[in-house]
C-alpha cells in the first residue's frame, strides 16, 4: 500500500470515529453532522436557520468536544458591542501598559447564537475573523487558534427584533443548513431516556493539532479540470437565472470546491467526483 493510500485510510478511519462520537449527542441527524464536519474540515463556517430547541447548541458542543477543542458561546443581542466579541485593551494602572483582554472569539469553536439579533455593526466584527482567521484590535493584528470554526444560528426573518445578515457576511458562511426535528422514533426514545445533557457522552477523538492535519489532507484531495469546469458552469447558471436576484460569487465557488474535497475525504477518497459537488 502506498503512503498516500495509507494516509487516506487512516484519515477516513479517524473521521468515522469523529462522526460516531458526535452522533452520540445528536441522534437521527447523520446528514446534518456530515455537513457540519464537511465545513469544519474545509475550514469553513456554518449558518443554521432553525427554530429553538432542535439541537443547534448540542451540535456545536459535541463538535468542540470531539475534536478536543475549546468552545465559546456568545448570545447575540441588540446591545452587544464588537468589543464584547473581539476583546478590548484595558489600561493597567500598576504597570502603565495596556493589556489585551481577549474576547470569546479566541477559541476553536464559536457558537454565535441568534446572530441576527445583534446590530449590523456587531455582526460585521466577525468578518475579518471568519475570512482571514485573525482579528485587529487597537491597531494590532492577532492570529486566531487553529482550527477555528463559527457555528452561527439565526431565527427566521419574520421573528421580531431581528437584523437580516448582509450579503457580505452571508458570503463568509460555507454552508447554510436546517437541523429540523428528529425522526419520531428518535424523539420517542429521547422522551423515555429523560437525559438532558447527552454531550457528556461524546469522547474526545482528536486533538486540535490532529484535526488541523486532517484539514491539510483535504487540500491534497484532487479535483479534475472537468469538475472545475462543471463547477464554473453551475456558478454561471446562478448569475444568469431570472429566478435569482444575485448569483453565486467567486468565493462561493471556491468554498464549494473545498467542501467537495472535504466530502470526498469523508467518503474515503483522495479525489472528487461530480456527486461531491
Amino acid at each position: 500500500m502506498s503512503s498516500a493510500a495509507a494516509r487516506i485510510e487512516e484519515s477516513t478511519a479517524r473521521l468515522a470515529e469523529l462522526r460516531a462520537a458526535v452522533e452520540k449527542a445528536l441522534e437521527g441527524k447523520p446528514d446534518v453532522i456530515e455537513l457540519a464536519l464537511t465545513a469544519l474540515l474545509a475550514e469553513g463556517h456554518v449558518l443554521i436557520e432553525d427554530v429553538p430547541g432542535v439541537g443547534k447548541t448540542t451540535l456545536a458542543r459535541a463538535l468542540a468536544r470531539a475534536v478536543g477543542g475549546q468552545l465559546h458561546r456568545v448570545q447575540f443581542t441588540s446591545d452587544l458591542l464588537p468589543s464584547d466579541v473581539l476583546g478590548v485593551s484595558v489600561f493597567d494602572q500598576r504597570t502603565g501598559d495596556f493589556i489585551l483582554r481577549r474576547g470569546p472569539i479566541f477559541t476553536n469553536v464559536l457558537l454565535a447564537d441568534e446572530i441576527n439579533r445583534a446590530s449590523p455593526r456587531t455582526q460585521s466584527a466577525l468578518l475579518e475573523a471568519m475570512s482571514e482567521r485573525q482579528v485587529s484590535i487597537d491597531g494590532k493584528t492577532i492570529e486566531l487558534a487553529r482550527p477555528f470554526f463559527v457555528l452561527a444560528t439565526q431565527n427566521p426573518h419574520d421573528y421580531a427584533g431581528t437584523f437580516p445578515l448582509p450579503e457580505s457576511q452571508l458570503d463568509r458562511f460555507m454552508l447554510r443548513i436546517r437541523i429540523g426535528y428528529p425522526p419520531a422514533h428518535t424523539e420517542t426514545r429521547l422522551f423515555l431516556d429523560g437525559e438532558t445533557d447527552r454531550v457528556k457522552h461524546v469522547p474526545s477523538v482528536l486533538g486540535p493539532d490532529e484535526f488541523s492535519a486532517l484539514q491539510s489532507e483535504v487540500q491534497r484531495t484532487r479535483v479534475d479540470a472537468s469538475l472545475a469546469t462543471y463547477l464554473q458552469a453551475l456558478l454561471s447558471a446562478t448569475r444568469t437565472s431570472p429566478l435569482l436576484a444575485l448569483g453565486a460569487s467567486t468565493r462561493a465557488g471556491m468554498n464549494l470546491a473545498r467542501a467537495a474535497r472535504a466530502r470526498a475525504l469523508l467518503r474515503g477518497r483522495n479525489y472528487c467526483i461530480a456527486d461531491d459537488i
